[in-house]
């Protein structure tokens, strides 16, 4: 229909700007996405957003259509070529499955798997209606894989993964490629992995955000919903007591200068990633509803959001002023310690010369891990994290 025509050649263009390759682009084009969100109206479909389609019974997003932008990124990541096996982790809406359908061809094969039943059928019905009834959609748990249809040319998960999970790389068939949102200290990185050895070593690693695993084989990270008018959400590295954080946004705070400047995508993404790695007590925090979160937090599409270090009612969030000059600032009655620790943080990354997710290398041993370096232990794998001079 023409009405929809519009809206999705606009952000098939502006998914170009950031440099998305034309074959990825081209899925974007020829794929339609209110299909996949039928109950939704143009201008919300094909805006670069991530739409949540599904909630638990405490209020927290469980199952979404992710933002564009990024689906196109992992796509990009993946490398998919025509005729290959597909297994991708967590249908949702069916969305990306079909632009999988669409990269592999006829003569491909793609295997969805989601653990929950009625996204499952919703995503049957959806992919019908896209003229991609050929996708295999599979209810399980994705931490399985589905082994009939292995060996796979590629996997890739669509849901914020823990660990990278033994069936996957046992599934892949030689010259496989992995790429999945792989928790790092309670941040998520698309890292695509390829074999090297005796291990998987990362070939590219790009900032990302996904709702996590669920069922036995999710991870540590804990997310809470704290207020649902605003739909104020915590979000921690691993369990933890959490005290009354909107009583202590809504009382005194200090606020504490770093002196030291930064971009959006400086503080979203690298000292994010430092925090994660250095400070246990990191958290953020994101809001849909602008409410207590000071301004300007960072804003990425659709939500509020702010990253910091808490200690049961106490927290200290990084603020970004007009100047780009970051503050600390504190909140409850350990404000002035926490936000004196953010701020040692931030003078340490600064003085690290200020590392990124660009240079980033992940590489994961199944046995036989490093003994020294950066490392991140998980269940079946150990991570060694390190950067390239420059």
């Amino acid at each position: 229909m023409v009405e929809w025509q519009e809206p999705r050649e606009e952000l098939v263009a502006q998914m170009r700007t950031r440099g998305i390759s034309r074959i990825v682009a081209d899925a974007f084009r020829t794929v339609p996405r209110h299909v996949f969100l039928p109950d939704l109206p143009p201008e919300t479909v094909y805006r670069d957003d991530a739409i949540v389609t599904k909630r638990d019974a405490d209020g927290r997003a469980i199952s979404s259509s992710s933002q564009p932008a990024i689906m196109a990124l992992m796509l990009d990541q993946l490398g998919v070529e025509p005729g290959q096996r597909v297994l991708e982790i967590g249908t949702g809406t069916g969305y990306n499955a079909a632009l999988l359908a669409h990269l592999v061809g006829p003569e491909g094969q793609v295997v969805s798997v989601d653990i929950d039943a009625d996204l499952v059928d919703r995503a049957r019905e959806h992919l019908i209606d896209a003229g991609r009834p050929e996708v295999t959609v599979v209810c399980g748990d994705g931490a399985e894989g589905f082994a009939p249809a292995a060996p796979y040319d590629r996997v890739i998960a669509t849901v914020g993964v823990w660990d990278l999970f033994p069936a996957w790389l046992d599934q892949l068939g030689p010259g496989g490629r992995v790429v999945v949102p792989l928790d790092v200290r309670g941040v998520q990185r698309s890292v695509a992995m390829e074999r090297a050895g005796g291990h998987w070593t990362s070939h590219s690693v790009v900032p990302c955000g996904f709702m996590r695993m669920r069922g036995p084989f999710a991870g540590p990270e804990t997310t809470l919903v704290l207020d649902r008018a605003s739909d104020l959400t915590i979000s921690l590295p691993g369990p933890g007591e959490v005290g009354d954080v909107p009583g202590a946004l809504e009382g005194p705070s200090v606020r504490m200068p770093a002196e030291v400047g930064v971009s959006r995508t400086q503080l979203l993404d690298g000292l994010s990633l430092w925090l994660a790695i250095h400070e246990p007590r990191w958290c953020m925090l994101s809001e849909a509803q602008p409410g207590r979160l000071a301004s300007p937090p960072l804003t990425p599409s659709g939500f509020r959001m702010a990253i910091g270090v808490i200690d049961g009612d106490s927290l200290s969030l990084l603020e970004a002023e007009a100047d780009d000059l970051l503050i600390a600032r504190g909140y409850g009655p350990e404000r002035t310690r926490l936000a004196a620790d953010l701020v040692t943080h931030v003078r340490s990354w600064d003085t690290a010369n200020r590392p990124m997710t660009t240079g980033l290398r992940i590489d994961a041993y199944r046995e036989a891990a490093p003994r020294e370096g950066l490392l991140v232990r998980k269940r079946h794998t150990t991570l060694a994290l390190s950067w390239s001079a420059g």
